[in-house]
C-alpha cells in the first residue's frame, strides 16, 4: 500500500474534508494547502497526483494523533524520514486509542485472526529476534476494520 492509498481510506473512514486534512497538518505544526492535498488524494495516473513522502504522511500521522488524542506535553515528535507499515500501523493504534484487544477485535471483523503476540512483534524494534513485519495485507484488513467500526453503512 502506497502512503497516497493509506491517506484516502482515512479520509473516506473518517469523512475527512480537504480542509480536515490541513488541519491534521497543522495540528502537528506543519502547513500544507489545499492544493496539495487535493494532489495526493488525486487517483495515481491522473496529471494532478502527486506522491505523498514518506516524512510527509508521517507528520500527518502525527497530526492525526494529536487531533484524535490531544497533543503531548513538550516538543513535538519528529516525523519519521522512512516509514514501513509497522509505524504506520503503530501510530494508527495510538491515534485510536486501541487496546492490544481492540485491534485484535478489529481484525476479527474482516475475519483475521491475530494473537496478542503475534500483534506485539510488529511494535518490537526491527533487531529484536521476535520482530515481525506487517505486510500490505494485514494493514489493508486492519484499516477495512476500522472502517466498518467508523463508517458503518
Amino acid at each position: 500500500m502506497t502512503n497516497n492509498d493509506i491517506l484516502r481510506r482515512l479520509r473516506y473512514t473518517f469523512n475527512l474534508t480537504d480542509t480536515a486534512v490541513v488541519d491534521i497538518f497543522a495540528a502537528a505544526e506543519a502547513t500544507v494547502k489545499t492544493e496539495q492535498v487535493i494532489a495526493w488524494l488525486t487517483k495515481e495516473g491522473e496529471q494532478e497526483f502527486v506522491k505523498i513522502s514518506d516524512t510527509e504522511f508521517a507528520t500527518f500521522l502525527n497530526g492525526f494523533i494529536n487531533t484524535k488524542r490531544g497533543k503531548r506535553e513538550g516538543v513535538q515528535p519528529i516525523p519519521e524520514s522512512k516509514l514501513n507499515n509497522n509505524i504506520i500501523f503503530m501510530k494508527l493504534r495510538i491515534a485510536l486509542n486501541m487496546k492490544a484487544e481492540d485491534v485484535i477485535a478489529t481484525l476479527a471483523l474482516v475475519d483475521f485472526d491475530l494473537s496478542k503476540h503475534e500483534l506485539s512483534a510488529f511494535s518490537r524494534k526491527v533487531d529484536n529476534k521476535h520482530y515481525r513485519v506487517c505486510n500490505d495485507q494485514i494493514l489493508r484488513l486492519f484499516l477495512t476494520g476500522v472502517q466498518q467500526q467508523h463508517r458503518p453503512e
